[in-house]
């Protein structure tokens, strides 16, 4: 096929993800007022609890056996290398841009995770039910595709949150308080951000307290601010309870053991079981009302997660002549030097025969590289409250740059491997 007929072959998904998107936002305005702040947790809970669970079950057991699992070695490798790949160049634009501190695990994370769940489940079986696609059969493609791109989202979300959160986490300003008394509360402040805002509310309550006529009512509070050799020090002296403090984060082990991942286990066991795929998933099987339903629920993830990206977006046309440096920085990474990596990568795991040659799996490893920033990474700034009005405009940045680039990235993939 010629590059003008494979160009448009890979449009057709990107076309139909951003449409989803415009109506997410647009029912996101304010004049519409259907997915409101309460009304896109509420469909954020659903899609995270019931969704997305559903649909990597369905997709898992009907495709994955014990044969193709052990196929599809060097697909969580190659998710990993994207990962740390991305963390590198993001550290590099982050030092070259003089972001604030506070800011570098945001980079690091957006460039880091890519949207290995949505994205993938929309382009790969798009493109396989495509009156011209280059991948043969449509329903072993399909078929093919669903378990290439269920397995990339289950991968992707464990390394997201084991990796990208803690990343997150790391960089989150620090206010510590050291002491807590009737009358008194000592605050250690290790941001130069909170230095201005711990002073004003010092100066607040000393104010209030002149008020009140000699009467202590309110608490006093002392400010510490510590340097950055002091900080080194106790960063030093906390290292030998780093891992006792890693286990007895709840939300981290919360998240990590979400219910996708369990979903994606469940599904992995019944593919590779021959019994248990007999009694749930084939047509005759005695369970099999439990595999439609899994399925019916499944389709729901795709539509509605694309409405909650829509409706992110618009709070990211705030603030974007302040940043444009950042934004074109990170385009570059996510859509330049990420896919021509990954290109080296793929066709050097080719040449060494480290991985098949189906031109579909070829296909998949290599949108790996492509693709915008995971949407859990909105999710994790608001879970630690520092970046969220940065991440919003990373996201609109990069997903409004994604009809052109990734459609052009995805024609050359597909022109790669065929």
């Amino acid at each position: 096929m010629n590059f003008l007929k494979l160009f448009l072959v890979a449009l057709a998904p990107v076309l139909n993800t951003l449409f989803i998107a415009v109506i997410g936002a647009v029912l996101a305005l304010d004049n519409i007022g259907i997915l409101k702040k309460n009304t896109k947790k509420h469909l954020n809970i659903i899609v995270y609890f019931v969704f997305t669970p559903a649909l990597l079950y369905s997709s898992l057991a009907k495709t994955i056996t014990l044969r193709s699992l052990g196929m599809l070695w060097f697909m969580p490798l190659n998710i990993l290398l994207r990962y740390i790949i991305g963390t590198t160049l993001a550290w590099i634009l982050a030092k070259i841009t003089r972001v604030p501190r506070h800011l570098h695990g945001l980079v690091m994370g957006c460039c880091a995770a890519g949207n290995l769940g949505s994205l993938p489940l929309i382009i790969v079986p798009a493109i396989c039910k495509g009156r011209s696609h280059p991948f043969g059969d449509v329903d072993a493609c399909y078929r093919k595709g669903l378990a290439f791109t269920s397995l990339t989202m289950a991968v992707g979300h464990i390394y997201a949150w084991s990796i990208v959160y803690n990343i997150l986490r790391i960089y989150s300003p620090k206010i510590n308080i050291v002491k807590f008394n009737d009358n008194k509360i000592n605050i250690e402040v290790n941001n130069l951000e909170n230095i201005a805002k711990c002073s004003a509310r010092t100066l607040t309550t000393t104010e209030e307290k002149s008020m009140s006529n000699g009467c202590v009512d309110r608490p006093e509070i002392e400010c510490k601010v510590i340097d950055d050799e002091e900080e080194k020090v106790q960063e030093k002296l906390k290292n030998m309870k780093a891992l006792q403090i890693l286990l007895s984060d709840k939300i981290n082990l919360k998240e990590l053991f979400a219910p996708a991942l369990w979903g994606a286990i469940f599904g992995v066991i019944v593919g590779i079981v021959p019994r248990l795929k007999k009694v749930l998933v084939t047509e005759h099987a005695p369970l099999h009302f439990v595999q439609t339903s899994a399925i019916m629920l499944g389709d729901a993830c795709i539509p509605s997660t694309i409405l909650l990206v829509g409706a992110n977006l618009l709070n990211g046309l705030k603030g974007l002549r302040k940043k444009i440096p950042l934004v074109v920085g990170i385009i570059v990474v996510i859509y330049i030097a990420l896919p021509t990596i990954g290109i080296c990568i793929v066709k050097g795991a080719v040449h060494f025969n480290f991985i098949s040659s189906d031109p579909l799996y070829q296909f998949v490893l290599l949108l790996h590289y492509a693709v915008p920033p995971a949407v859990s990474a909105s999710t994790m700034t608001q879970l630690l409250g520092v970046g969220q009005s940065e991440c919003s405009l990373i996201m609109f940045a990069t997903y409004s740059s994604a009809p052109i680039l990734l459609t052009l990235w995805c024609t050359v993939f597909m022109w790669l491997v065929l």
